[in-house]
């Protein structure tokens, strides 16, 4: 539920619309999945194969988060996220005109170029608009497209593939996306411009809207980077992404393998974990917002909502040993469980540190999450490959969020805003 101040709702406009843009990375993601094996029909591709192509997306959506991170605190949240999408519409209907596996993984890697910019663009969105108390609600929302674009995925892609060829999914994709352009630069603007934002609504943000505006030269990596809250935040989300990826881009391929389902039941099945998905993205946002709210400290609402996230992670290692209703209902537990952490995570950036470097630590951070995911994937194949099965996938992947929260304990000691001095150069003592 939108919260309301004063009657007054512009900012939740602004959560709404972009967690729409994230809606469509998230089809677009899910497209070659949900799609292989109509692709298959026409490109050869092994389980090897298809980690690689997941590797190409994951390994240019992690340099291209890094960069992102940079380009959004250069352009601004409007001009750069506009750019972003309309590269990544391009590449995603690109998948359609291939005709070969190498061609594939060229549009994969274009595709992940595009929109590894998405969440940097999401999180400075959160940072320009929310105060401190309503943020991990507003990163809720917008993590909560993740889960739109993925419950509309398979059954959308399927409904396509049951009326014309498989490219037809990309092109139809990618103009999706050049749509939501249109509605981004007519609608988006920072606060201190948009032409629909009130007095009272002024008033409730007077907290962003009077932080300082400083103008300086951008922070080294090499100054961010030794920070125990950067690394900490970049190993936490290299481990938790490991897993997020697998499922995320091999819950239809182990439908259609291990439970040898079709396209039909693929589409009816495969949207059910993403709505939990979206629940977890708005309870465990919102439940942090409201421990916030009942006087807790930031540090205690964001590790409490953090802790019951990763406790609910390794109850994956009993899908390969379940009937498939149940395999179902354990992946939506998990799918809950990971976008309530991934919320929170992609809270603490704007959290910690001051608005002109949130871009580039959110940068880095996905960064981290989309290289945990891609090493991941190629360990994934080989197993799958080498005749392991999925057993020892889950197992790993069961406990990936336990270990990042130990890293979360131990980095990030207190959940508060760090002084801007501290990424200045260090003066020499005297």
């Amino acid at each position: 539920m939108i919260p309301r101040k004063n009657g007054s709702n512009v900012r939740w406009g602004m959560a709404i619309l972009t967690s729409a843009g994230i809606a469509i990375s998230y089809f677009d993601r899910q497209t070659l999945p949900v799609a292989i094996k109509a692709i298959e029909s026409t490109i050869a591709v092994t389980d090897g194969q298809y980690s690689w192509l997941g590797f190409a997306f994951l390994f240019a959506y992690a340099l291209m988060y890094i960069g992102g991170g940079r380009l959004l605190d250069a352009l601004g949240t409007r001009r750069g996220f506009m750019l972003i999408m309309v590269w990544w519409s391009l590449a995603c209907a690109s998948q359609g005109l291939a005709k070969s596996f190498t061609m594939l993984a060229v549009s994969r890697l274009l595709l992940g170029i595009g929109e590894g910019g998405g969440f940097p663009a999401a999180t400075k969105a959160v940072a320009e608009w929310f105060p401190v108390g309503e943020r991990s609600t507003a990163m809720g929302i917008i993590n909560s497209g993740t889960a739109l674009g993925g419950i509309l995925a398979p059954p959308g892609i399927a409904y396509v593939l049951s009326i014309s060829r498989w490219p037809w999914v990309f092109y139809s994709s990618g103009a999706i996306g050049l749509l939501w352009t249109t509605a981004w630069m007519w609608d988006y603007f920072p606060p201190e411009q948009h032409p629909r934002l009130s007095a009272a609504e002024r008033a409730s943000i007077a907290e962003v809207l009077n932080a300082p505006k400083v103008k300086a030269a951008p922070v080294p990596w090499g100054r961010l980077l030794p920070m125990p809250q950067v690394w900490g935040l970049v190993t936490a989300k290299f481990l938790t992404d490991a897993a997020w990826y697998f499922y995320l881009l091999w819950l239809p391929k182990y439908l259609y393998d291990a439970r040898h389902f079709d396209t039909k039941e693929v589409g009816y099945f495969a949207w059910i974990p993403f709505a939990a998905a979206g629940l977890g993205c708005l309870v465990g946002g919102g439940f942090s917002s409201w421990l916030i709210g009942r006087g807790h400290s930031l540090n205690a609402a964001r590790k409490v909502a953090l802790g019951a996230s990763a406790a609910v992670m390794p109850f994956v290692v009993f899908i390969t040993h379940s009937p498939v209703q149940l395999a179902i209902v354990i992946f939506c537990l998990a799918y809950f469980g990971q976008q309530s952490w991934s919320t929170l995570i992609m809270t603490l950036p704007a959290d910690i540190f001051p608005q002109r470097v949130v871009g580039t630590v959110a940068g880095l951070v996905g960064f981290g999450g989309a290289i945990g995911g891609a090493i991941f994937g190629l360990l994934i194949g080989w197993l799958l490959d080498h005749g392991y099965g999925y057993g020892p996938v889950f197992l790993i992947s069961g406990s990936l969020h336990v270990a990042a929260f130990g890293v979360i304990l131990l980095t990030v000691r207190v959940v508060q805003p760090i002084d801007s001095y501290k990424l200045e150069p260090t003066v020499a003592p005297r």
